[in-house]
């Protein structure tokens, strides 16, 4: 029996699962990376580290299914998109930290770049607004800022890549990356799905280092090493991944995906909707001599790593699942809201002189109440995005699709679904994200005879419906909107 397997290599951990024709998951292992934060706005990670979990896992992740890598038809890859590094051809060495997705060094630069147009100065050919958020601004950074970088870089020694594209080059020693990732580094075509020799030149960024663009679902490599002649037969950005691994096909199909962020995508078919609410315009998917379908996409910096920060740096919690309990623990937020702006705010404000606040504080708040707004941040992130998304689209959204890590929090998603006032819809399987990248290179390889058979595969677990009447949802989002108020300016620009 055949099974096709996935490397999902996310922004806290890696994962490599096994899924069989009916697309459940017979084998499956997972480790956490660390995060690294060497001073404020930065987030950085060992890219080393990284390949050797995925080796670990990948071998892990066999064992536990108990069969042969020589079993597997084949393998898909999915990734943490945006991340950003460089590497030495020679010796394959990282020649910097990764810059991770989060980070916001590039905040001065990109005001730079943006010159008089100012964010909008690209968005017309790459369908992305100018912001820390990208890779292309932070392949910039690396070259001004890592000593010699530049002068390697010209000689041809360099390579720069997405977590992807790192990944295939210790995979298969092939050097590329997929038009869902392409599509986030600011420098590629939405059009051409080509590297756009105009911004290249505007950025400096010499243009050897940049890897080949493939199609997403197609046979990229074979893989060497714990994967030895294993065919790579799919590539897609992780919230690429999660749409395809929803079943999300179809144009006005949608998604949200609640992991370290959250991110909204809603699929517009073969035309790439222009955003002018604050969304971003990508590439959903492509496979190898077809068309690129296109999403709009909103994104959310804050979601699981908001739980994170609470456990982690508040000592709040001792795990992330006990969040749910503590928020439970009162009848409401309190008059308290939480805006995760850690890292500015993303869609649809994209504000990167936002800090994160809280706001309505008084004696008879607790832990209870606190909890809950960090938890109640991620669905009105989400409502902002939703009506940014509707307003483009033109769509009115009856219904969304969701999966992640926190969607097991029962507390969030009906309030999610009471503050959206749209029904919010949990699968079987939540973990949507890797299984997308199984069934990418599936249906490259033939181990799934096409998209209709993959439908079959989807089924819901839990439908949420609105109970909130709507004086209380309007009474609590307009409290939401001004504490966002209140985290504007707090950066000098």
């Amino acid at each position: 029996m055949a099974y096709i397997g996935a490397i999902d290599q996310g922004t806290t951990s890696t994962r490599f699962a096994i899924v069989d024709h009916s697309g459940a998951f017979v084998g499956m292992a997972q480790k956490e990376h660390a995060q690294l934060m060497p001073q404020p706005g930065w987030v950085e990670h060992d890219a080393n580290e990284i390949w050797a979990n995925t080796e670990e896992v990948i071998v892990a992740a066999l064992a536990d299914a108990g069969i042969d890598r020589s079993e597997l038809a084949a393998v898909g890859l999915t990734n943490q998109r945006e991340t950003t590094m460089v590497w030495d051809v020679g010796s394959g060495e990282p020649l910097a930290p990764a810059i991770v997705w989060q980070d916001t060094r590039t905040d001065e630069l990109c005001r730079r770049l943006g010159g008089e147009e100012g964010s909008d100065r690209f968005r017309a050919t790459t369908g992305l607004p100018l912001a820390t958020y990208f890779a292309g601004p932070k392949l910039r950074w690396l070259l001004d800022n890592v000593p010699g970088l530049r002068q390697n870089a010209l000689g041809g020694n360099v390579r720069f890549g997405t977590m992807d594209s790192w990944i295939m080059w210790k995979l298969t020693g092939e050097h590329v990356t997929d038009v869902t990732n392409a599509s986030r580094t600011m420098l590629m075509d939405l059009e051409t799905l080509d590297w756009d020799d105009e911004i290249i030149s505007i950025f400096d960024i010499p243009k050897a280092v940049l890897p080949r663009i493939v199609p997403s679902i197609g046979l990229i490599g074979r893989g060497r090493g714990v994967l030895e002649g294993v065919p790579i037969a799919g590539i897609l950005g992780d919230q690429q991944a999660a749409m395809f691994g929803q079943a999300c096909f179809n144009p006005g199909d949608a998604k949200n995906t609640y992991g370290t962020g959250c991110f909204m995508l809603l699929n517009t078919g073969m035309e790439a909707v222009a955003s002018t609410k604050g969304l971003l315009t990508t590439v959903a998917y492509q496979v190898a001599n077809g068309k690129p379908r296109y999403a709009l996409e909103g994104s959310v910096a804050i979601a699981g790593s908001g739980v994170q920060w609470l456990r982690d740096q508040m000592k709040m919690i001792g795990a992330a699942p006990e969040v749910e309990e503590l928020a439970a623990s009162v009848p409401d937020n309190g008059d308290v809201y939480f805006v995760p702006a850690f890292s500015g705010l993303f869609a649809p404000h994209w504000r990167s002189d936002a800090r994160g606040v809280v706001a309505g504080l008084t004696r008879f708040s607790g832990a209870g109440h606190f909890a809950r707004a960090v938890l109640e941040s991620v669905a009105y992130q989400s409502r902002d995005v939703l009506q940014a998304m509707e307003a483009d689209s033109g769509v009115a959204m009856t219904e969304l699709r969701v999966d992640g890590g926190m969607v097991v929090n029962d507390l969030l998603m009906q309030f999610q679904a009471d503050i959206l006032d749209v029904e919010v819809v949990r699968p079987r399987i939540i973990e949507t994200t890797v299984l997308g990248a199984a069934y990418a290179a599936g249906l490259a390889t033939g181990f799934w005879t096409g998209i209709d058979e993959l439908r079959t595969h989807w089924a819901e677990e839990r439908r949420f419906l609105p109970a909130m009447d709507s004086e209380r949802r309007a009474d609590l989002y307009s409290s939401w909107q001004k504490a966002v108020e209140k985290s504007l300016d707090w950066v000098e620009q």
